[in-house]
């Protein structure tokens, strides 16, 4: 039996030249109770994110104009749709082909003729996990922080909303190479090391007038990614230099970014069981969390907690 969605079955683009194939996928997606937006080649496709994101994106790889590798390529370089999976569905199948759909920033890659079952399948999947992930992004913000993951090359792999708004903030030509020039200088250095934002035209910077952005490291998040923690600081009289600013508890506790998620959804109302199912990990694991950070925080209970999980957000 196909998986599906259980409430939110989401919206999917789907981009492909062949109207045999459109007519298939749309009519099978439409069935599953998928909302189905539909692009003929790649500028098609990024036009129509210009209207909405979807929560997945199947796409063909060869295609008249922009080919469906540029065109994933282009929509990972945006960060409004740089969380949307994108699954290939091509009639390349060397390895040559699959690797460069992947590289592109492919999730998945399906070789035509599709099984219908099989995209189905591997949709409700991505789909799944995307949101997972997108839910992760936002309960990091808990503590007042941003948080970023370089990847392996040294991109930007993912950014809370946070992070996001920080970063757009500080930096006017967000897609250039000043942001990026900044943040590899914690690619190798120490767990804790910290970084002050390059000076900024104050006309062109919507921080508060002396206050600027730093990056802390928190060290490997995964084979060849890091971590990074950003926070406002208070730019000290002195030249270059910063004053930090009076560390909340939460800040003290040190909390890990798992940690984090946990107290957010906490702070957010939910049961243990709907931590659970959210964070997709075990009610007990949700538990043994919650042992932690009541001992970090110095409380005694999921109220305390989340008071003061709540006072850090409104602060």
């Amino acid at each position: 039996m196909t998986p599906t969605l259980d409430r939110h079955q989401g919206t999917v683009l789907v981009v492909d030249a062949a109207p045999d194939t459109l007519r298939m996928l749309c009519d099978a997606l439409a069935r599953e109770g998928y909302t189905v937006l539909v692009a003929r080649d790649g500028e098609q496709a990024l036009s129509r994110l210009e209207l909405v994101v979807p929560d997945a994106i199947l796409l063909d790889a060869v295609m008249p104009g922009l080919s469906g590798f540029e065109t994933c390529r282009r929509l990972k370089a945006h960060a409004v749709w740089s969380h949307v999976p994108v699954i290939f569905m091509t009639g390349l199948s060397e390895t040559t082909d699959i690797v460069a759909g992947f590289d592109a920033g492919g999730v998945d890659y399906v070789v035509k003729p599709v099984r219908i079952e099989e995209v189905l399948a591997r949709l409700a999947t991505h789909v799944r996990n995307a949101r997972v992930t997108r839910l992760a992004r936002e309960a990091v913000d808990v503590g007042g922080h941003g948080v970023l993951v370089l990847d392996e090359r040294q991109r930007i792999a993912w950014r809370s909303p946070q992070a996001e708004r920080w970063l757009a903030a500080t930096f006017p030509d967000l897609g250039g190479d000043a942001p990026l020039a900044w943040l590899r200088q914690l690619a190798a250095s120490p767990v804790g090391h910290e970084v002050m934002a390059p000076d900024v035209d104050p006309a062109q910077s919507t921080l508060p007038e002396g206050q600027g952005l730093v990056a802390r490291s928190l060290g490997a998040a995964g084979l060849g990614e890091t971590m990074v923690l950003l926070s406002i600081a208070s730019l000290s009289a002195s030249p270059g230099g910063v004053d930090a600013p009076s560390p909340s508890r939460l800040e003290i506790a040190s909390l890990t970014p798992r940690e984090t998620e946990v107290l957010s959804w906490l702070a957010k109302g939910k049961t243990n069981r709907d931590i659970a199912d959210i964070l997709g990990m075990s009610h007990r694991t949700v538990n043994k969390h919650l042992e932690h950070i009541f001992e970090k925080l110095g409380v005694e209970t999921r109220a305390a907690a989340a008071a003061l999980a709540s006072r850090s957000i409104t602060a």
